[in-house]
């Protein structure tokens, strides 16, 4: 316990914002090598057979279609037949290795989740407990921002795109200024920004995260980072917007904004900065977070000139939003988040402990979180979700992401509750699948300069793929590990339905289910190890 208090002391000296990955990654494992019961593939020919195909793309569901699927890419997707008429076989693509009988299931594109930290310990010490959550979830790629240690996760990075472990996709994104061999100290000229995002960029960095840059030091970094084929997202920390909000970032060129940081305050009204209390400790996160939602109310106002000009210059400017609602939705209902049903099952008793209310641990704020508090978060969303769908309106990308394990957000279920929470905002669910899934594949590629790899079900595309027995648009609710309950009116019985059947990853045909008892495996466990201590 005394190790473990060192760390959070180190941790909270270093950034309030994250936790410090190379601390973090010093005590995670990573994944263990693939077992020979962990998935089956990839084959030389996989047919799935009569699905209801959602492609991504926003289109609606159409079926029934046979998906061919040759090693790791689609090479066909057929339509064959009408809906309620029997399929005629002569019209069906043949000579399947495997086939996966889809009829009356729902197949998407694998998910895309574009704020992820896989930091490990002491709240989270496996890094495979993390990965079959997300995969479990139909989640086949991650973005991490910050990923964490720059050859560790480079490592992971690798091993997964080579199906060694069980694991999504790694697209690897490292905080400016870090890497345990960077020697050129502290990043904060525009010369250094520029030195150090070589230095990502030579270690096989996908991109950077910003977080607490003065601007001529962003717009270097970015600028550079577009030159060596990066891309560019950023945490604008409160420490950060009186000199850059979110216009200010977009305006330099930043693909990505993440959270709600700096876009309140690229509405202002009557105010430049935000009119903290005397007395406010941005250090003390209840402050911090308690206070933040406070601006609600002193913007320009939805359908104003300057709100829809604000629009209009983001789409001008190709921005994409990714709100990452899920990870503070703990402060309009705490108590929903910290009694959500999977904590039993999937939540580890060291992730538990971390969440609890405490003044160390980042996100852990909730000292005497009052129904003041809710209240405003409440309003917050409201104003913040009209942003989002009248963006979303205008043409405007905005993604589907997590930013797990924090505030009793965890990995996996929080991509789901996202989703809800985007749909709530005003998207239709063909809308909320499209950012976790196409618009989410383009926020990673076109910073690259490359067309998408995955995120449609297109042929010539990577067979990442979710395959769910009931209707995500009917109920989102059903992508959840815990599945829903619904009345079965023949029995008189509650009983659960959905959940992820099969995750598909590089052709690779993952047991969701199975990948769900592994995690429970795990969280049994480390309980029945801390009873012991």
């Amino acid at each position: 316990m005394k190790n473990r208090s060192l760390v959070r002391c180190i941790v909270l000296t270093l950034t309030i914002a994250f936790l410090n990955p190379l601390v973090a990654q010093d005590t995670i494992k990573p994944a263990p090598d693939r077992g020979a019961d962990e998935g089956e593939g990839p084959f030389d020919r996989l047919i799935i057979r009569g699905a209801t195909v959602i492609d991504g793309s926003g289109a609606p569901a159409h079926g029934p279609m046979d998906i061919v699927i040759e090693k790791n890419r689609i090479v066909e997707v057929r339509n064959v037949g009408t809906p309620k008429v029997p399929i005629n076989d002569e019209d069906r693509p043949q000579r399947a290795t495997k086939e996966i009988d889809a009829s009356g299931s729902y197949v998407m594109p694998g998910f895309v989740n574009l704020h992820v930290h896989v930091d490990g310990g002491p709240k989270a010490p496996e890094a495979e407990y993390i990965y079959k959550l997300y995969l479990a979830h139909g989640i086949t790629t991650i973005r991490g921002v910050p990923a964490g240690n720059i050859n560790w996760v480079q490592n992971e990075k690798k091993r997964s795109a080579q199906n060694k472990i069980v694991a999504p996709r790694i697209f690897a994104f490292h905080t400016m200024g870090q890497g345990e061999d960077w020697k050129g100290g502290s990043v904060y000229t525009p010369a250094k920004a520029r030195e150090w995002t070589r230095y990502a960029a030579s270690k096989g960095a996908d991109g950077i995260k910003f977080f607490n840059h003065d601007p001529e030091v962003l717009g270097a970094a970015i600028d550079e980072a577009h030159k060596n084929g990066m891309g560019t997202v950023a945490h604008l920390a409160q420490l950060m917007v009186g000199r850059t909000n979110a216009l200010d970032a977009a305006r330099l060129g930043l693909d990505n904004l993440t959270h709600f940081y700096g876009l309140f305050e690229a509405l202002y009204k009557e105010e430049d900065i935000q009119r903290w209390p005397q007395g406010f400790i941005y250090n003390d996160e209840q402050h911090r977070f308690g206070h933040v939602a406070n601006q609600w109310n002193k913007i320009h106002p939805r359908g104003s000139e300057q709100w829809n000009n604000l629009i209009n210059e983001f789409l001008e400017l190709d921005f994409i939003l990714d709100p990452t609602m899920t990870a503070y939705l703990a402060g309009r209902d705490v108590m929903r988040e910290r009694t959500a049903e999977w904590h039993e099952k999937y939540t580890l008793p060291s992730l538990w402990e971390f969440y609890v209310p405490n003044r160390l641990d980042h996100g852990s704020y909730f000292y005497d979180w009052t129904s003041w508090e809710e209240s405003a978060w409440r309003k917050f969303y409201q104003v913040w979700m009209s942003f989002l769908n009248d963006y979303k309106n205008a043409g405007g990308r905005v993604t589907v992401s997590d930013d797990a394990a924090f505030i009793y957000n965890l990995y996996g279920f929080g991509v789901i509750e996202e989703m809800e929470l985007l749909q709530e905002a005003g998207f239709h669910p063909l809308e909320v699948i499209r950012g976790a899934t196409m618009h989410a594949a383009q926020a990673i590629h076109e910073p690259k300069g490359k067309a998408i790899e995955f995120g449609l079900v297109r042929p010539g595309l990577l067979a990442d793929l979710v395959i769910v027995d009931e209707d995500p648009i009917q109920n989102l609710k059903v992508l959840y590990g815990t599945g829903f309950p619904r009345l079965n009116d023949e029995t008189g019985k509650v009983e659960r339905v959905g959940g992820v059947k099969y995750t598909i990853k590089d052709g690779i045909v993952y047991d969701a289910k199975k990948l769900l008892k592994d995690v429970e495996d795990m969280v049994v466990k480390q309980k029945e190890a801390k009873s012991n201590e």
